[in-house]
């Protein structure tokens, strides 16, 4: 009879354990042996459930969310810790073989998160009882010392196994986390390997993720899938992922991810219902801000994997009532707070949402904000994705509260202005739309198009690198290469003042007195109620205005 390396190791282990003691017998701690039954008596058939949550941003109440149906918005409200708590309670109460995870983005996002420095989100966190964490790139947010004081203060083990700490002169040191965890049930053991975005530093600010050095994905990859597979002896093995969609499914294609059977994904907020079928291993990623929960079922029978089922599971805040122990916990810890969070400084007419790809109702209010408080040629803003939808209530308006500035932009960063000529704009234009829609997936940031006023962009979304932009117009005349334009946009902490959004050798770079958080509210008392409608600054030529996703080449819609 022949039989797996795995199943060897664990018969040879068993067989000299009887050497020395009956297989129906142990030692208490008084010396004696007791009798335990058969070793066959251990159940080793059901169902293992795995549940994710990921990119929740401090979202701890319920909202309205944004739906794509029959080619329109649809809001339905989700989400809501205390709602989300009640979700997870029945499904452990059906099923005690559930292991919970979220995979990043757990405390960057609103007011509270801010005024508390991620705190108050560790005791929510701990008493919903999540069994492993991943760090996301805005773990980050606080800095190196915050970021690890926050994770460890969390019950729940972490894993990343390509976050280390920096020595000094890019001299790496020990993992920041240990790199894997193993769960065992039901006969079946499973493996996840933590892997978060190498792409931080350029990303984000510089000064976040300062004294941490990040590697690629796949350098850190296959050494611990062997581990997992022939040391540790797994039945399955799980990467839990940071790295946004295209980057998950350009691992799970890459040799190194031989060995995976699935990516529990995040950092794009996309909602993958179907899990996504690539080369070496299955790709999922379950939303944003606490709306969705990823649910894989695995189908054990006499200690094997037989059968596996995924959903997404939406947390309907209606359905789910709130679990009251979380929600009072909520209230107590948003009480200082509460009345300045909940604070209105303007209405808008029109939904507020961020989730297309190219032009969005809340970037283009920011933009009206910065165009009406510094005269420049062009204004700026960031692809964020972060901060759930606002819809219009039943007098037409959706409130613009002090909460909602935060939760739109966390970092209240001053404003910042420079000289840049215009071949250095159509460059950077260039790369920023690459960084968007790279057709090699590595290639992809993670973020949307980066937004503006003042310019308008016609490109091809899917053209070749460096062959995108088709045509611009400044001030509705058309670019001069050879001109000096002024630009505006927020301030990166750690950038010098030769950069600005990423735009490299500015000139005359400096900070006006002005934080995005004091525009947007003088901008909102001086014109409320608003109408921040798309207005087609940035057109693609080949792809729709309502384009909601930059994955392509695989079956997957957002919706």
């Amino acid at each position: 009879m022949s039989f797996k390396r795995r199943d060897f190791l664990r018969n040879t282990l068993l067989t000299g354990i009887g050497a020395s003691l009956s297989p129906l017998a142990v030692a208490n701690p008084t010396g004696s042996i007791e009798p335990i039954g058969p070793i066959e008596s251990i159940e080793k058939s059901g169902t293992l459930t795995l549940l994710q949550t990921t990119d929740v941003h401090c979202q701890i109440h319920p909202h309205d969310e944004m739906f794509w149906e029959n080619e329109k918005m649809v809001f339905r409200k989700t989400a809501g810790y205390a709602q989300l708590a009640t979700m997870l309670d029945k499904i452990r109460k059906t099923n005690p073989n559930t292991f919970t995870i979220d995979t990043g983005d757990m405390f960057q996002g609103s007011e509270l998160s801010v005024k508390t420095m991620g705190k108050a989100f560790v005791p929510i966190l701990n008493t919903l009882g999540y069994d492993l964490y991943l760090p996301g790139n805005w773990e980050v947010i606080y800095g190196k010392k915050q970021m690890q004081t926050l994770l460890g203060g969390l019950d729940a083990p972490k894993v990343c196994a390509n976050m280390y700490h920096d020595l000094g002169e890019g001299k790496k040191g020990e993992l920041v986390f240990p790199p894997y965890y193993t769960w065992s049930r039901l006969g079946v053991k499973i493996g996840f390997i933590g892997l978060t975005d190498h792409l931080v530093p350029l990303r984000q600010s510089p000064n976040y993720s300062k004294g941490i050095i990040y590697t690629k994905p796949e350098e850190s990859l296959a050494p611990w899938v062997r581990v997992l597979r022939e040391q540790e002896q797994c039945d399955f093995v799980i990467i839990i992922a940071h790295l946004g969609l295209s980057q998950q499914i350009n691992l799970a294609n890459l040799p190194e991810c031989e060995g995976v059977d699935y990516i529990f994904g995040g950092d794009t907020h996309e909602r993958v219902r179907e899990p996504i079928q690539c080369k070496y291993a299955k790709v999922v990623e379950p939303g944003a801000f606490g709306s969705f929960v990823g649910r894989l079922d695995l189908e054990v029978k006499d200690g094997k994997i037989v059968g596996e089922k995924y959903e997404l599971l939406e947390v309907d805040a209606k359905k789910h009532k709130p679990k009251a122990a979380i929600q009072k916990l909520i209230d107590n810890l948003e009480a200082p707070f509460v009345a300045d969070i909940n604070k209105v400084h303007g209405y808008s007419t029109v939904p507020l949402y961020r989730y297309f790809v190219i032009e969005n109702t809340i970037d283009t209010m920011i933009l009206d904000a910065l165009d009406w408080r510094v005269d420049t040629d062009i204004v700026l803003s960031n692809g964020f994705r972060f901060c759930p939808p606002r819809n219009v209530g039943p007098d037409g308006l959706a409130p613009i509260t002090e909460g909602y500035i935060f939760d739109m932009l966390p970092v209240d960063s001053y404003i910042r202005t420079a000289k840049v000529t215009g071949q250095q704009l159509f460059d950077w234009l260039e790369k920023e739309l690459n960084n968007v829609f790279a057709k090699d997936a590595s290639k992809r940031f993670g973020g949307w198009v980066v937004k503006f006023k003042g310019m308008e962009v016609e490109f091809l979304a899917f053209g070749e690198p460096g062959k995108r932009v088709q045509k611009v117009t400044v001030g509705g005349q058309p670019l001069d290469l050879q001109r000096t334009y002024t630009v505006c946009a927020c301030e990166r902490d750690g950038d010098p003042d030769t950069v600005l959004c990423r735009i490299p050798n500015v000139k005359e770079g400096k900070n006006t007195p002005y934080t995005l958080h004091q525009t947007m509210r003088d901008y909102l008392a001086a014109n409320s109620p608003v109408t921040p409608a798309p207005r087609g600054y940035a057109k693609a030529l080949d792809a729709p205005a309502t384009l909601l996703t930059q994955v392509t080449g695989v079956e997957y819609a957002f919706r």
